[in-house]
């Protein structure tokens, strides 16, 4: 689907994103190709994103769009960026700390605990971690990023506009995350989780889809993380 299609549905689903959650991970029988090209994204995108901690608007605009089949989740994002920042670096990399990127947390039991995060760069640059713990009930920061999500596909693409992202997670993957109570979603199912964007630009800013009430950990609230749901 073209951006400028996507457009037409913003004031629907800005309501949705901002209002609910829930947010929905709609299921496909289409092949998404990892490519960075947004022209074969059928399910909605939802935005845009907002200063995580006050829910201000932010200076560029940010969607997202979730997708899921029998194997895999997919996340698309759509990024206004007139000034990129970054390069393309090895896996691993701490790129949140020099590079615009987006990021998504899954926590498909949503105790808070062994929750993934995931960044991608505007360069296909990719990490990923595990956060065991960030609070003092469960002995603080506690993160590795000896973790790795066998399969994990992501290839952003530059454009006009900014960058889009595309990211593929497979769910045979996410069974290895030791306590961390994976099933397999179906219809129905819910996990917590949201979505985010680091944009460095003439100011540094830190995006949520769902801003946070509280503003402690910054990105990392998991009591106030979205409710995905998986849809058909």
């Amino acid at each position: 689907m073209r951006f400028d299609v996507i457009a037409s549905f913003l004031v629907v689903m800005l309501s949705t994103a901002v209002n609910s959650q829930n947010i929905a991970i709609h299921k496909t029988k289409n092949k998404i190709s990892i490519d960075g090209n947004l022209s074969d994204w059928e399910t909605p995108f939802l935005g845009p994103f907002a200063i995580h901690d006050s829910g201000e608007k932010a200076a560029q605009n940010t969607f997202v769009s979730l997708s899921w089949n029998d194997e895999n989740l997919y996340i698309a994002y759509n990024c206004i960026d007139s000034k990129i920042i970054g390069k393309a670096q090895k896996k691993d990399s701490q790129i949140f700390y020099t590079d615009d990127l987006v990021e998504l947390f899954l926590d498909p039991d949503g105790d808070g605990q062994n929750y993934v995060e995931i960044g991608v760069n505007a360069f296909s640059s990719n990490y990923d971690l595990l956060l065991k713990c960030i609070s003092p009930e469960c002995g603080g920061w506690k993160t590795t990023m000896d973790f790795d999500i066998k399969g994990l596909e992501s290839v952003s693409k530059i454009n006009p506009d900014g960058y889009c992202v595309e990211i593929k997670i497979p769910f045979s993957s996410l069974k290895n995350i030791k306590n961390g109570n994976f099933l397999k979603p179906e219809i129905g199912t819910k996990w917590k989780g949201s979505a985010f964007r680091i944009d460095y630009g003439n100011s540094i800013e830190y995006l949520a889809l769902q801003p946070y009430k509280s503003l402690k950990f910054g990105f990392h609230q998991p009591a106030e993380l979205a409710v995905f749901e998986f849809v058909e």
